[in-house]
């Protein structure tokens, strides 16, 4: 008898298990549960629909007929309400129970609403499904000024659609610089001029003490903790994910503002996996755990999971993420875990290009770089073979840096 592998989530990380899991194992069972009424998608094409870029056709990656021809039983508009891990079954809100041999939990996060009066009114968006994407479109085509809250790397979304679509706003931030965990004023300025030059204003030291709206419940304004009112009819909050977890708050599985999983992405469950956004994994470059939200890196774990849901420990998550920002007129782009490490080095290298490396005890734990992406093999190279650079920091600075320029070094 085959065995059977039941998916929660049919995001890249789910989708990207089923391929994995019907390449390696022809006879295996699989079912993908996802609350969407969609199939796969591209998540990072969204934003260009929603920039009104795109039509819909080409952001389809699987579409319902490849389930059928690979024998992957895909539900969708299904909400799973029990996880049993005890009887190795799962239960939907239909009545339906999934027994299986092994589970992938790739169930991902929801959007954080802001803490503040009205948030949930009209014109307020979100953005993470396609749904949300045909919805932001249609909103923002009908708006005249904009807000957008949320200063990281799903807000700066927010702040090209609007541009994109000739709708002035301005972008509340509560720092003195767009994604002040991972840049330092110099750089992020690159980044605020290129919003001002679309119509998009920062405006530092702010952020919503609560939205004010019409008679219909429409959004008319934003008004900041300073008492500033921002007048807007369409309004981007991107302040974060809340992980779907609760999924798994009555099983033994282990939790960590995300489900806790090895470098196999394996839960404390032995049958039990989780890959995507939803892990707190064991970074093997780090020697701790990490969580990553990027598109590859989902990708990657979902196809790692699936070859240890059939044969454990047989290939472990080491992997380098990077996030691409393609919305300006120069290349941005970060890579590992830009916001940690005990150490920083950055430098103006020309106009307009700019580069920031965090380093851990001496070796490269991430970075971004803006204008100039050259680099980006090498740095990518010294995180993967965790070399101690911590005494040439200076060269890595350098315009035309490559790995062949370090001196082969140990550590002090």
């Amino acid at each position: 008898m085959s065995d059977s592998h039941v998916i929660i989530g049919d995001g890249i990380a789910g989708a990207s298990a089923a391929e994995t899991l019907r390449e390696q194992s022809p006879d295996a069972e699989i079912t993908v549960i996802t609350d969407e009424g969609e199939s796969l998608y591209n998540r990072i094409l969204i934003k260009e629909y929603a920039k009104g870029k795109l039509p819909e056709a080409p952001i389809s990656i699987h579409d319902e007929s490849w389930y059928d021809d690979n024998d992957v039983d895909l539900r969708l508009n299904t909400v799973v309400v029990d996880v049993d891990t005890e009887n190795d079954a799962v239960h939907t809100h239909d009545g339906e129970t999934f027994e299986y041999d092994t589970l992938l939990l790739a169930v991902g996060g929801t959007p954080q609403q802001l803490p503040v009066e009205n948030s949930d009114a009209d014109g307020i968006h979100h953005f993470w499904t396609f749904q949300d994407a045909r919805e932001i479109k249609r909103s923002v085509e009908n708006a005249d000024h904009g807000v957008i809250v949320g200063a990281g790397l799903l807000g700066i979304d927010f702040a090209a659609i609007c541009g994109a679509q000739d709708v002035e706003a301005e972008y509340l931030m509560r720092g003195d610089c767009w994604w002040r965990y991972a840049l330092s004023e110099e750089g992020a300025e690159i980044m605020h001029e290129a919003m001002r030059e679309r119509g998009v204003e920062p405006v530092f030291g702010s952020g919503v003490d609560h939205f004010e709206v019409d008679d219909d419940g429409h959004v008319t304004a934003a008004v900041d903790p300073n008492g500033e009112r921002y007048e807007c009819d369409f309004a981007g909050v991107a302040i974060g994910l809340d992980f779907n977890t609760e999924l798994v708050e009555d099983t033994p599985i282990e939790t960590d503002d995300g489900i806790v999983v090895d470098e196999y992405m394996r839960t404390n469950v032995d049958n039990v996996f989780a890959a995507g956004d939803i892990t707190r994994y064991h970074d093997v470059l780090l020697g701790d755990r990490a969580q990553n939200g990027s598109w590859g890196s989902a990708k990657e774990q979902g196809s790692i999971a699936a070859h240890n849901m059939l044969d454990y420990g047989s290939k472990e998550f080491k992997w380098v993420s990077s996030y691409s920002i393609t919305h300006f007129d120069f290349p941005f782009l970060s890579f590992g875990h830009p916001t940690i490490g005990d150490e920083t080095v950055e430098a103006t290298t020309a106009e307009g290009e700019w580069r920031r490396v965090a380093l851990q005890d001496g070796r490269v734990v991430g970075g971004v770089l803006i204008g100039d992406l050259s680099p980006q093999s090498a740095f990518k190279q010294l995180m993967r073979e965790q070399r101690y650079v911590g005494d040439q920091t200076d060269l890595l600075m350098e315009k035309g840096f490559s790995v062949e320029d370090l001196a082969q070094t140990t550590e002090q």
